[in-house]
């Protein structure tokens, strides 16, 4: 089973295409020999990644700077890439930031978390999909979300309620879609493991042995939409498919079973959890 849209005459656009998996998803598509459009914030990157996408086998790469916060600036892309190659076929609203942040942190880290981790999802598909539906042909929109919008550990919220949001957006899009007639376009989430990054590396130079690389993602993803999966949950190096049910289970379990919240962390539901997580 191949996903109807994987095929040399689509159209890919990827926010966040300069680096990571960002740019390993568009190389994939590069290489199916779609014409790639990439958005990025990363001037610099932009001339750097479009080379890369055009040795890959893109029969057309646009790079152009774009802010995913500012819907202008993702319309302006939108405009160039129906302009220049047609419009689109492929959407993966990919672009984020990870920014500390505490529940009374300042205002302005929650603003820039949400802008471009919820905003940046919400403005690229109000601003493509229409467009997408109206050329008629098979499609997809996939949303970067991320683990920590599903069981929401403690040390990021802005970061955890801006997944969580694109979680529930994505999937009341992919209802959506389904529902609206002569839309040929699936809804997809990528949630990834702990992947070796730009965001998440920090200060260090080496890929630790827990983390996936860039490119494991995104082959990962183009087998999930391949298997017509919705949520394309990725594993890692050290935590596996099962260890991500379990982890999430108990996450919703907090709901059922009245739980304080985040018991995963509470002290009187350690051993709770371990003897769960061991399945006894």
């Amino acid at each position: 089973m191949t996903h109807p849209a994987l095929n040399q005459d689509s159209v890919a656009v990827i926010s966040g295409g300069a680096s990571g998996i960002g740019l390993a998803v568009a190389q994939r598509f590069a290489a199916l020999g779609m014409a790639v459009a990439i958005g990025d914030l990363k001037e610099d990157k932009l001339e750097e990644a479009a080379a890369v996408l055009r040795n890959a086998g893109a029969r057309d790469v646009l790079a152009q700077r774009t802010d995913v916060s500012d819907r202008d600036s993702l319309a302006a892309l939108e405009n160039e890439v129906t302009a220049r190659l047609g419009g689109a076929d492929i959407l993966v609203n990919n672009a984020g930031i990870g920014l500390g942040t505490d529940v009374f942190g300042p205002a302005e880290r929650w603003q820039q978390t949400l802008g471009v981790n919820l905003w940046g999802i919400i403005h690229g598909t109000q601003v493509f999909a229409p467009g997408m539906i109206e050329r008629g042909r098979p499609g997809a929109i996939v949303n970067t979300g991320s683990k920590q919008g599903i069981t929401t550990p403690p040390g990021n919220p802005a970061y955890n309620v801006s997944k969580a949001g694109v979680k529930a957006f994505t999937e009341a899009l992919a209802h959506e879609l389904r529902n609206t007639e002569g839309a040929q376009l699936t809804a997809h989430l990528l949630i990834p493991g702990f992947v070796f990054t730009d965001m998440t590396k920090g200060e260090r130079t080496e890929k630790p042995a827990a983390a996936w690389t860039a490119d494991q993602t995104a082959d990962f993803m183009i087998e999930s939409l391949n298997r017509g999966d919705f949520y394309i949950l990725c594993p890692d190096n050290d935590v596996t498919r099962e260890l991500d049910e379990k982890r999430m289970a108990w996450a919703i379990g907090d709901i059922i079973e009245n739980r304080p919240a985040l018991s995963r962390w509470h002290p009187d539901y350690a051993a709770a959890f371990e003897a769960f997580v061991k399945g006894n």
